[in-house]
Protein backbone atom coordinates (compact mmCIF):
# COMPACT_ATOMS: atom_id res chain seq x y z
CA UNK A 1 0.00 0.00 0.00
CA UNK A 2 1.34 3.43 -0.97
CA UNK A 3 0.50 6.18 1.50
CA UNK A 4 0.37 9.94 1.17
CA UNK A 5 1.04 10.64 4.84
CA UNK A 6 4.11 12.77 4.08
CA UNK A 7 2.41 14.81 1.33
CA UNK A 8 -0.64 15.56 3.49
CA UNK A 9 1.52 16.41 6.53
CA UNK A 10 3.71 18.76 4.50
CA UNK A 11 0.69 20.38 2.81
CA UNK A 12 -0.65 21.19 6.30
CA UNK A 13 2.74 22.57 7.35
CA UNK A 14 3.16 20.16 10.27
CA UNK A 15 6.34 18.57 11.59
CA UNK A 16 6.72 14.87 12.40
CA UNK A 17 6.72 15.77 16.09
CA UNK A 18 3.50 17.79 15.84
CA UNK A 19 1.72 14.89 14.14
CA UNK A 20 3.10 12.40 16.68
CA UNK A 21 1.91 14.50 19.62
CA UNK A 22 -1.53 14.96 18.00
CA UNK A 23 -2.05 11.20 17.76
CA UNK A 24 -4.19 9.48 20.37
CA UNK A 25 -2.28 8.11 22.21
CA UNK A 26 0.74 10.32 21.37
CA UNK A 27 3.69 8.75 19.58
CA UNK A 28 7.19 9.82 18.56
CA UNK A 29 8.31 11.75 15.49
CA UNK A 30 10.54 8.79 14.62
CA UNK A 31 7.53 6.45 14.46
CA UNK A 32 5.60 8.84 12.19
CA UNK A 33 8.70 9.16 9.97
CA UNK A 34 9.02 5.38 9.66
CA UNK A 35 5.34 5.06 8.79
CA UNK A 36 5.69 7.81 6.15
CA UNK A 37 8.68 6.22 4.45
CA UNK A 38 7.38 2.66 4.59
CA UNK A 39 10.16 1.34 6.82
CA UNK A 40 7.42 0.38 9.25
CA UNK A 41 4.21 -1.37 8.19
CA UNK A 42 1.20 0.95 8.13
CA UNK A 43 -1.86 -0.76 9.56
CA UNK A 44 -5.44 0.48 9.27
CA UNK A 45 -5.25 1.38 12.97
CA UNK A 46 -2.20 3.60 12.32
CA UNK A 47 -3.88 5.19 9.28
CA UNK A 48 -6.94 6.04 11.38
CA UNK A 49 -4.80 7.56 14.17
CA UNK A 50 -2.72 9.66 11.77
CA UNK A 51 -5.77 10.78 9.76
CA UNK A 52 -7.42 11.98 12.97
CA UNK A 53 -4.22 13.82 13.97
CA UNK A 54 -4.01 15.50 10.54
CA UNK A 55 -7.72 16.33 10.40
CA UNK A 56 -8.36 14.38 7.19
CA UNK A 57 -10.17 11.20 6.22
CA UNK A 58 -8.26 7.94 6.12
CA UNK A 59 -8.94 7.69 2.37
CA UNK A 60 -6.94 10.88 1.80
CA UNK A 61 -3.82 9.15 3.17
CA UNK A 62 -3.91 6.24 0.71
CA UNK A 63 -2.84 6.45 -2.92
CA UNK A 64 -5.26 4.45 -5.05
CA UNK A 65 -4.52 3.14 -8.55
CA UNK A 66 -5.51 5.66 -11.24
CA UNK A 67 -5.61 8.52 -8.74
CA UNK A 68 -3.21 11.32 -9.62
CA UNK A 69 -1.80 13.91 -7.24
CA UNK A 70 -0.93 17.41 -8.39
CA UNK A 71 2.73 18.43 -7.97
CA UNK A 72 3.27 21.79 -6.26
CA UNK A 73 5.32 24.05 -8.55
CA UNK A 74 5.55 27.15 -6.32
CA UNK A 75 4.85 28.47 -2.83
CA UNK A 76 3.03 31.81 -2.68
CA UNK A 77 3.53 34.16 0.25
CA UNK A 78 3.90 37.84 1.13
CA UNK A 79 7.24 37.96 -0.71
CA UNK A 80 5.78 36.55 -3.92
CA UNK A 81 6.14 33.11 -5.51
CA UNK A 82 9.15 30.89 -4.86
CA UNK A 83 10.14 27.34 -5.71
CA UNK A 84 9.52 24.73 -2.98
CA UNK A 85 12.65 23.41 -1.27
CA UNK A 86 11.35 19.84 -1.49
CA UNK A 87 8.85 17.94 -3.61
CA UNK A 88 5.26 18.39 -2.47
CA UNK A 89 1.98 17.06 -3.88
CA UNK A 90 -1.66 18.07 -3.56
CA UNK A 91 -3.72 14.94 -3.00
CA UNK A 92 -6.99 14.85 -4.98
CA UNK A 93 -10.18 15.66 -3.06
CA UNK A 94 -11.93 12.64 -1.58
CA UNK A 95 -15.68 12.45 -1.03
CA UNK A 96 -17.29 10.61 1.83
CA UNK A 97 -20.79 9.59 2.84
CA UNK A 98 -23.02 12.48 3.77
CA UNK A 99 -21.26 15.06 1.61
CA UNK A 100 -23.37 17.76 -0.04
CA UNK A 101 -22.32 20.61 -2.28
CA UNK A 102 -23.10 24.30 -2.43
CA UNK A 103 -22.56 26.06 -5.78
CA UNK A 104 -21.95 29.80 -5.40
CA UNK A 105 -23.97 31.49 -8.14
CA UNK A 106 -23.01 35.08 -7.18
CA UNK A 107 -20.11 36.41 -5.09
CA UNK A 108 -20.94 36.86 -1.41
CA UNK A 109 -18.71 37.13 1.66
CA UNK A 110 -15.47 35.19 1.16
CA UNK A 111 -16.93 33.21 -1.74
CA UNK A 112 -16.79 34.04 -5.46
CA UNK A 113 -19.19 33.20 -8.24
CA UNK A 114 -18.47 29.69 -9.50
CA UNK A 115 -16.99 28.38 -6.22
CA UNK A 116 -17.91 24.86 -5.17
CA UNK A 117 -18.21 24.42 -1.40
CA UNK A 118 -18.01 20.82 -0.19
CA UNK A 119 -19.94 20.28 3.02
CA UNK A 120 -20.12 17.35 5.43
CA UNK A 121 -23.53 16.63 6.96
CA UNK A 122 -23.65 16.63 10.75
CA UNK A 123 -26.33 15.90 13.33
CA UNK A 124 -27.49 18.07 16.25
CA UNK A 125 -24.96 16.43 18.59
CA UNK A 126 -22.10 17.88 16.46
CA UNK A 127 -23.35 21.49 16.23
CA UNK A 128 -21.08 22.70 19.06
CA UNK A 129 -17.98 21.56 17.13
CA UNK A 130 -19.13 23.68 14.16
CA UNK A 131 -19.07 27.02 16.01
CA UNK A 132 -17.43 29.78 13.92
CA UNK A 133 -17.64 27.62 10.79
CA UNK A 134 -19.79 28.14 7.69
CA UNK A 135 -22.91 25.94 7.65
CA UNK A 136 -25.73 25.02 5.31
CA UNK A 137 -28.99 24.57 7.22
CA UNK A 138 -32.35 23.30 5.89
CA UNK A 139 -35.49 25.39 6.30
CA UNK A 140 -39.12 24.47 5.60
CA UNK A 141 -40.44 24.22 2.04
CA UNK A 142 -37.09 23.27 0.46
CA UNK A 143 -35.31 26.48 1.44
CA UNK A 144 -31.84 26.76 3.01
CA UNK A 145 -29.71 29.14 5.04
CA UNK A 146 -25.94 29.44 4.62
CA UNK A 147 -23.76 31.43 6.98
CA UNK A 148 -21.41 31.40 9.95
CA UNK A 149 -22.60 29.62 13.11
CA UNK A 150 -21.92 32.16 15.85
CA UNK A 151 -23.79 30.67 18.80
CA UNK A 152 -25.98 27.97 20.21
CA UNK A 153 -28.45 28.22 23.06
CA UNK A 154 -30.29 24.99 23.78
CA UNK A 155 -31.97 23.92 20.55
CA UNK A 156 -31.54 27.36 18.90
CA UNK A 157 -28.71 28.07 16.44
CA UNK A 158 -27.54 31.63 15.78
CA UNK A 159 -26.35 32.09 12.23
CA UNK A 160 -24.72 35.17 10.67
CA UNK A 161 -25.51 35.32 6.93
CA UNK A 162 -22.59 36.16 4.61
CA UNK A 163 -23.91 39.37 3.06
CA UNK A 164 -22.82 42.79 4.28
CA UNK A 165 -25.15 44.45 6.79
CA UNK A 166 -26.83 41.09 7.40
CA UNK A 167 -28.62 40.47 10.66
CA UNK A 168 -28.31 37.37 12.78
CA UNK A 169 -30.81 34.62 12.01
CA UNK A 170 -32.00 32.17 14.66
CA UNK A 171 -33.11 28.66 13.72
CA UNK A 172 -34.83 26.35 16.18
CA UNK A 173 -33.96 22.67 16.20
CA UNK A 174 -32.83 22.03 12.59
CA UNK A 175 -32.69 18.25 11.89
CA UNK A 176 -29.21 18.46 10.34
CA UNK A 177 -26.58 20.87 9.13
CA UNK A 178 -23.70 20.63 6.67
CA UNK A 179 -20.39 22.19 7.68
CA UNK A 180 -18.11 23.58 4.93
CA UNK A 181 -14.97 21.45 4.74
CA UNK A 182 -13.42 22.26 1.37
CA UNK A 183 -13.53 25.04 -1.18
CA UNK A 184 -12.89 24.36 -4.86
CA UNK A 185 -12.33 27.51 -6.88
CA UNK A 186 -11.78 27.64 -10.61
CA UNK A 187 -9.98 30.64 -11.99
Amino acid sequence: MITRIREVRRAKGLTLEQVGLSCDPPTTAQTIGRLETGTRTVSVKWLNRIALALGVTTAELVALPGQDAVPVAALLGPDGARAPTRSTLFPPPVTSDGMVGVHVSASIGDYRSGDAIWCRRIGPDEYVAALNRDLLLPRPAGRYLFGRLIGREGDRLQLLPLGSNSRQTVLTDPPWAAVAVQLVRRL
